[in-house]
């Protein structure tokens, strides 16, 4: 905040009073306190969090950037820059979108260059505001070539998650923490309900999971869950979503939040399931409630072994003992 002054109208007070408020800021900063040189906590109207822009200084930014397992864009300022102002709200607000869709992959920070001047002039910065894009396990940064609007920050920010992500795990239906665990925090959750093991074999199957697997890599940076179960295996959750009538495999989108879903109508492969998706993503599809308007019962089982499937094995029985009719022509009841 400003401060009134309250000192002579001569040249040098006024020279002196700016020397004063000067050497105090400096003190203020060698001891280690922000000032008014660090990203503002307060909200704004700029839709985003500005808390979800993570300050970095001289000695936390190896710990927090270089040492980290994620994707970083690093937004280099100065308090008095006017552009480095313009950008601090579309920061803001990129930094809690790309939180929310990357769930913390993708990180922004800020740090202000005429104070942490070590980081600064490691890497050379001149002009402000000058932003670098961190990749994990990479110590040189690259240049941000994009532009400054929060649409721009957003888009790139999503492109580096799309590079560096893996593609989900395809998880088996096991319990209903599984369940609970991969939906709720997703928009979508892919579950499939492939052909019991004993019609396709290890072979089939792993046909089935293979075009999944695919597809998940393909939409990875859209964070949905991808999960499967066999046939028979969790009946209520058919129920709830009608899949026993169009056979197997069958493949449903569901979220958990709405407690709604849709059915894949077209043929379980990659073709199939992109056109399943691309009518959803364009509101396109069709969708209907859960069965009942809540979650169904999901039942604990035991994880596929990765194997074919045996046949039960029945008992022999031991006919010695039996007293079998000698007459066997006989025709009688």
């Amino acid at each position: 905040m400003p401060e009134d002054y309250q000192g002579a109208r001569s040249s040098q007070a006024i020279v002196d009073a700016a020397m004063n408020s000067l050497r105090s800021l400096v003190k203020e900063r060698l001891s280690g306190k922000s000032g008014s040189s660090g990203y503002s906590k307060q909200g704004g109207g700029g839709g985003g969090n500005k808390n979800d822009v993570v300050e970095l200084t001289d000695s936390n930014f190896e710990k927090m950037v270089l040492g980290s397992d994620d994707v970083w864009l690093v937004e280099f300022f100065a308090p008095w820059c006017g552009h480095c102002k313009n950008l601090e709200p579309e920061w803001a607000a990129a930094a809690t979108s790309v939180k929310e869709q990357t769930k913390g992959k993708v990180r922004l920070g800020a740090l202000d260059a005429t104070v942490h001047q070590g980081v600064s002039s490691r890497y050379g910065i001149r002009g402000f505001p000058t932003i670098k894009i961190f990749r994990k396990g990479e110590q040189q940064p690259e240049d941000y070539q994009g532009g400054r609007s929060r649409g721009d920050i957003i888009a790139k920010a999503l492109e580096l998650f799309s590079d560096d992500a893996p593609a989900p795990e395809m998880l088996e239906i096991l319990s209903e923490d599984i369940l609970k665990n991969t939906c709720e925090d997703s928009q979508l959750c892919l579950i499939a309900v492939l052909p019991h093991i004993l019609d396709t074999g290890a072979e089939g199957r792993n046909g089935y999971l293979e075009v999944m697997t695919k597809m998940a890599d393909k939409y990875k940076k859209k964070m949905w869950g991808w999960m499967w179960t066999e046939a028979g295996a969790q009946m209520e959750l058919e129920a709830s979503l009608g899949i026993g009538g169009f056979g197997y495999p069958a493949m449903a989108a569901i979220n958990t939040r709405k407690m709604k879903f849709a059915l894949l109508k077209g043929s379980f492969s990659e073709t199939g399931i992109h056109e399943f998706l691309r009518e959803l993503s364009v509101g396109r599809g069709s969708t209907a409630t859960f069965g009942g308007g809540a979650m169904p019962k999901i039942h604990t089982v035991e994880a596929w072994d990765g194997k074919d499937g045996q046949l039960p094995v029945e008992d022999d029985y031991d006919l010695s003992d039996v007293d079998l009719d000698d007459d066997f022509d006989k025709d009688e009841l």
